[in-house]
């Protein structure tokens, strides 16, 4: 049918066809494996203040570690006790929802504060009392923001 010589290009070409489909569909998978791990990779991360936060690269980590101090120092100069209140308080202590002392009942502040001091007062706020939970819901706050919102719902400061 083919003469040795055409049989021997039929079969280099079919043989280098062969080899191109076989680096094509290598080639090909890795580009779906690459677009499969982007799909999947997460879509952020949550970094705590204080922590270094891990980006998957040496590098990176160690400028996000050095960042942090500054991010941290940052946040606690841009701290007001008045918005922190508005943020996490007021809903309670505005109203007097579950039974919370309301902010503007200066003689009540004044004799809580009377009966068992600012310290305690800002103890139980960090701690959490009664119906109101610890921090009263701000997981951020340190206990010296806690004690300036106590001070400031209060209208005592500390001495």
């Amino acid at each position: 049918m083919f003469s040795k010589g055409m049989q021997s290009r039929v079969v280099k070409v079919s043989l280098m066809i062969v080899g191109l489909s076989v680096a094509g569909a290598a080639l090909a998978q890795s580009a779906r494996d690459q677009l499969i791990a982007e799909r999947l990779a997460p879509v952020g991360s949550v970094c705590l203040t204080g922590e270094a936060c891990v980006t998957g690269s040496s590098a990176a980590g160690s400028s996000a570690s050095a960042a942090a101090p500054a991010t941290a120092q940052a946040a606690s100069a841009e701290f007001s006790a008045s918005a922190t209140y508005e943020q996490y308080c007021a809903m309670c202590h505005n109203t007097g929802m579950a039974n919370a002392p309301r902010r503007d009942d200066a003689a009540h502040w004044t004799a809580r504060v009377a009966e068992v001091g600012l310290a305690t007062l800002t103890n139980n706020a960090i701690t959490g009392i009664n119906a109101m939970p610890a921090r009263g819901m701000c997981a951020t706050c340190t206990d010296e923001q806690i004690g300036e919102i106590v001070q400031y719902l209060s209208g005592v400061t500390a001495q």
